[in-house]
């Protein structure tokens, strides 16, 4: 969604105009704060921000399946180590990186 300089607000303005920008955006607007010439936060609808999160959540899930499969593809092609070889050579990495 494209912001107009009327979705962009100072925030000693908001304070005054709550309720007003509040309509606003239950009417499908969403307004950008901002403090000391910088966007400070947003005001977006809660179903919106409800449906972001699910979103988040989902891409979450997405990222978890492709993990998931690359992990699979690696023991199919037989790129595995046992779980001690494994930790030997996480701490031998650590160890040259603290120099220790």
């Amino acid at each position: 969604m494209a912001f107009s300089v009327n979705d962009v607000i100072p925030l000693s303005q908001a304070r005054a105009k709550l309720s007003e920008l509040a309509d606003q955006v239950k009417a499908g607007a969403e307004k950008i704060i901002t403090k000391n010439g910088e966007s400070y936060v947003a005001l977006i609808d809660a179903q919106r921000l409800d449906h972001y999160h699910r979103l988040e959540r989902a891409h979450i899930h997405l990222q978890l399946l492709d993990e998931a499969s690359q992990g699979l593809d690696d023991i199919a092609a037989g790129r595995v180590a046992d779980a001690t070889t494994a930790l030997q050579a996480i701490k031998r990495r650590r160890a040259l990186k603290t120099g220790g």
